[in-house]
């Protein structure tokens, strides 16, 4: 990393501010959640030991944030392209919306509040959803450590030639979605034929993804480029190509995204954005000399 990357202001901010929040947070259980006080050392000395975990898995993000900015928006924002038929679609859903409500015609500043509000109560009801947590944070976290930051460096040290990895790996990645197969069929009672068409879709999508993944990874060096496109996929599901509002300008989008991830894959992943180093190696491992795997 270059010296100065970051200005020695927003550096010593920063430092603050992970300092007060690693403190602010032991107290957040009785003074923000209004939580009863722990009724033992032990009950204790754990709810301390998870305020601690937050604070320190926040102060990760927030570095990782501050010292590879490139390694989240470039990524980020090439996989938003991909969704330009979401946005799109949701974009006519939200002006077919506000035009029947009658408050909004009314008063512009109401409908703000009430837009405002909506979005506030969807974020409490994301925060309090364990199932949110799961799929936002738990798992991408997780995910991208075992199945990117662990098993690609393995594959490419083993010998596998670069592309080789980004079709490879993703396959253990989907291995690893099987036993959603045994919770259709045996668990919930699906029929062998529909839990198997079910999880046959959801196995593509994972492997497509991983193939992404692994590709990000291998380019920037940086475990954060696939972590927040996983968050982000997992956020925005399966791209919409069609619509019942607007099907035209759906597809138009559709297809304008599609063709500009395709444009600016590898100019958005270039190694030389996201490595500043003076030892002739352009990346990570030197694994981004692709013309040589």
């Amino acid at each position: 990393m270059e010296e100065g990357s970051i200005s020695k202001p927003v550096a010593v901010i920063a430092c603050t501010g992970m300092a007060v929040f690693y403190v602010a947070i032991l107290y957040s259980p009785t003074l923000v959640l209004r939580l009863p006080p722990p009724t033992s050392l032990n009950n204790f000395m754990i709810r301390r030991f998870i305020c601690a975990l937050v604070s320190s898995i926040a102060s990760i993000i927030l570095c990782s944030h501050l010292l590879s900015w490139c390694a989240m928006v470039f990524p980020l924002s090439l996989t938003s392209l991909l969704y330009a038929g979401s946005f799109v679609s949701k974009c006519l859903f939200l002006m077919s919306a506000r035009k029947e409500d009658e408050l909004c015609e009314a008063c512009s500043f109401e409908c703000f509040k009430i837009t405002f509000q909506r979005f506030l109560d969807w974020i409490h009801s994301t925060a309090s959803n364990v199932l949110a947590w799961r799929n936002y944070v738990v798992a991408p976290l997780t995910e991208e450590l075992v199945f990117r930051a662990c098993m690609i460096p393995l594959l490419l040290c083993g010998g596998f030639k670069t592309y080789s990895v980004v079709f490879l790996s993703p396959i253990f990645f989907s291995l690893a979605h099987l036993n959603h197969f045994s919770e259709l069929y045996c668990q919930q009672n699906y029929p062998f034929s529909k839990a198997a068409q079910t999880v046959g879709l959801q196995l593509g999508y994972t492997v497509i993804f991983g193939w992404y993944a692994s590709f990000l990874f291998i380019r920037t060096g940086h475990l954060l480029a696939s972590i927040v496109a996983h968050i982000f996929c997992n956020m925005m599901g399966l791209p919409i190509l069609l619509s019942s509002r607007g099907k035209g300008v759906t597809i138009t989008a559709s297809v304008a995204g599609l063709a500009g991830f395709l444009w600016l894959l590898f100019p958005a992943t270039k190694p030389e954005l996201y490595n500043n180093r003076t030892d002739n190696c352009r990346c990570w491992h030197d694994y981004c000399s692709w013309s040589s795997s």
